[in-house]
């Protein structure tokens, strides 16, 4: 299940519970296209604390999403990442550094504010 969080407009906040499916999947990219219909830029924040697991089916629609994305980078500056140490932290540093134009940052569950607070911090403001 995923379960939107309260978050600045230019920010998508979401949380990440159980097992995802494919309908979660299609609620989350369409809250970003609505998003991105209103700024130039989104940050994303996901917390992944409570994430289990990813049906195949959902794995095939986030990544055939995610390709679909993959010439505008650029509009998505930051994304803050809320887990437990642990193999998926050590997976997202280690993707970190190359993923270009996106900036991603680990983030303890006590540190869910200055997570949010990161990602909302774009440089010359949401729409630049």
């Amino acid at each position: 299940m995923i379960t939107f969080l309260p978050a600045p407009d230019h920010v998508l906040a979401i949380a990440l519970s159980g097992t995802i499916e494919p309908a979660d999947i299609e609620r989350v990219a369409a809250d970003l296209e609505e998003r991105l219909s209103r700024h130039e830029k989104v940050s994303i924040l996901a917390d992944l604390t409570a994430f289990n697991d990813m049906t195949l089916a959902a794995a095939w629609t986030d990544a055939r999403y995610g390709f679909s994305k993959l010439w505008e980078l650029k509009r998505f500056p930051k994304e803050a990442i809320i887990i437990e140490e642990g193999w998926l932290e050590r997976t997202a540093r280690l993707f970190a550094p190359v993923i270009p134009f996106v900036q991603i940052r680990t983030f303890p569950p006590a540190e869910r504010e200055a997570a949010l607070a990161w990602a909302a911090d774009i440089e010359g403001g949401p729409n630049a």
